[in-house]
């Protein structure tokens, strides 16, 4: 992979800054520290501060040291993770598909994922079980991966059409199938309805290491990928022509979006939009680069989700909405806006 993504072309792009990421990183932080201390407990900044220095010590000193150390710090940073995780999936796919309404779940792999999770969750298959959620979404998820792409094959190759169309009707059967998974198990169809639809709420720190390595990959393999993302804007025959083996590449793209996909799924369940409204928006900020727009869309991304799940936690009181609804009432309107559009940039 690596010989493909160093290839040399040279295309004209305007000059890299690194002032918007480091205002993406300030806002980051803000958001970071808003999420951490507005509660049913108020905590200050200075206090959440001090709480992290004393976690990493191992020396909680008081109830605000614990709620910050082991209950609000990993839920944001989880939410940070899923939504970089989500919205580098859905920068690599409008890239390689050269469409901004492609999103992470365009190729079944959201759903496949959530079968797979849903499966461990309810059927007493001792295997499936032994797998795990997590496991069990990523081996979902890579299976409806790889049939969609294996249905869209024609002459040796599959072409960007018939992979979306495959995506669609591989991501709805999968859906199917999980909703009458869910109704073969109605004494736990509502917790795993509820974990669908988006949640952090059981987020700790052996979820926020098990992710971390795996978002850290995934935005290493888009940044290598930023300079073919751009060859591809030219269009498939001049990448050709530059030297990028566009299927290849396409495929092994798709192969490492949805892994991440799996991987944010299998933590906080389906969380719509922001893979389709995180990457457009940054684009419309701060230009077509893939170069910026990779690090600026997963930064972006990250803020997104903290602040969203700030939302779906603190606009119920003492209830707790699913993330998945705060995402969908802001990206379902912005959706609408792109088609109105026509997919235009």
């Amino acid at each position: 992979m690596a010989r493909v993504l160093t290839r040399r072309a040279h295309t004209p792009q305007r000059p890299r800054s690194a002032r918007p990421l480091l205002g993406l990183l300030a806002l980051l932080l803000l958001a970071l520290v808003l999420a951490v201390g507005i509660g049913s407990v108020p905590v200050s900044p200075l206090e959440s501060f001090g709480a992290v220095w004393r976690g990493f010590g191992g020396d909680l000193e008081s109830p605000a040291d614990t709620i910050v150390w082991r209950l609000r710090l990993p839920r944001a940073l989880l939410a940070a993770l899923v939504g970089a995780a989500l919205a580098l999936a859905g920068a690599s796919f409008q890239a390689i598909f050269r469409n901004p309404l492609a999103d992470p779940y365009l190729l079944g792999a959201a759903s496949g994922a959530g079968l797979g999770a849903v499966s461990a969750m309810v059927l007493a298959l001792p295997w499936l079980r032994a797998l795990g959620v997590p496991l069990a979404a990523f081996l979902g998820a890579l299976l409806a991966v790889l049939a969609v792409v294996a249905l869209a094959r024609q002459g040796g190759r599959a072409n960007p059409v018939n992979l979306i169309l495959a995506g669609v009707v591989v991501g709805s059967s999968l859906s199917a199938l999980t909703s009458f998974v869910m109704l073969a198990a109605r004494e736990q169809a509502a917790g795993v309805l509820a974990w669908l639809l988006g949640s952090f709420a059981f987020a700790g720190w052996a979820e926020v290491g098990g992710v971390s390595p795996l978002v850290a990959l995934a935005f290493v393999l888009a940044q290598l990928s930023a300079r073919a993302f751009n060859l591809l804007q030219l269009g498939e025959a001049q990448a050709l022509h530059l030297g990028l083996p566009v299927e290849r590449f396409r495929l092994l793209v798709i192969l490492a979006a949805s892994l991440a996909t799996a991987a944010a799924v299998s933590v906080a369940g389906v969380i719509g939009f922001v893979g389709l409204i995180v990457p457009h928006a940054v684009r419309l900020a701060f230009g077509p680069d893939y170069r910026l727009l990779v690090p600026a869309s997963a930064l972006a991304g990250a803020i997104f989700l903290v602040l969203a799940d700030l939302v779906a936690r603190s606009v119920l009181g003492a209830g707790e909405l699913p993330i998945g609804i705060v995402t969908a009432l802001v990206g379902g309107p912005f959706f609408l806006y792109l088609l109105r559009r026509g997919g235009r940039l």
